[in-house]
């Protein structure tokens, strides 16, 4: 398989888990509400547990349908599963992990984190995948050079959709 296409390909589920939270979430914050010792929210409205879990079961579906369009790239159901479902939680984690050190930083809600918005869900997304399947390290670096430029399109394609209010 092409090294690009692979890269791609491997990460897709989570690209997708750390997109679809501005579509699917609403509803209650995961936080709750609750503010940190310094007084400031945990990780703001922005999060909630229907984004979460919407993100996490989007991106495991997108796991399962590049199985049955590609068996032999994961080998079977179950590990294609497997991945996609700890890509997607380490993306989200590592989403929420930036939302967590943004508002220590007294950022509002949506203001761009330059670095921290584009590769704390990637870098995330695969550390959590790790013990199941891995790419080659020349593809990891390929993902983090490519990654911010995909956020960003994918970022002013939502603000134009309407899906979100800022353009970062």
């Amino acid at each position: 398989m092409n090294p690009i296409f692979e890269a791609f390909w491997y990460i897709l589920p989570a690209y997708f888990a750390n997109s679809s939270p501005v579509v699917l979430g609403g509803g209650t914050p995961i936080d709750f509400g609750k503010k940190w010792r310094d007084g400031r929210r945990i990780f703001g409205d922005g999060k909630t547990w229907r984004g979460f879990f919407g993100g996490i079961t989007v991106g495991t579906v997108v796991g399962t349908i590049q199985h049955l369009m590609f068996p032999g790239y994961y080998g079977s159901l179950k590990l294609a599963v497997g991945v996609a479902f700890l890509l997607s939680l380490g993306a989200l984690v590592g989403d929420l992990i930036g939302s967590f050190i943004k508002r220590r930083l007294n950022m509002p809600r949506g203001y761009p984190a330059v670095g921290l918005d584009q590769w704390g869900f990637l870098i995330s997304a695969l550390c959590f995948a790790y013990p199941l399947r891995t790419i080659p390290t020349g593809e990891v670096l390929f993902l983090l050079v490519v990654t911010p430029v995909i956020h960003w399109l994918a970022n002013v394609f939502a603000y134009r959709m309407k899906w979100k209010n800022v353009p970062w």
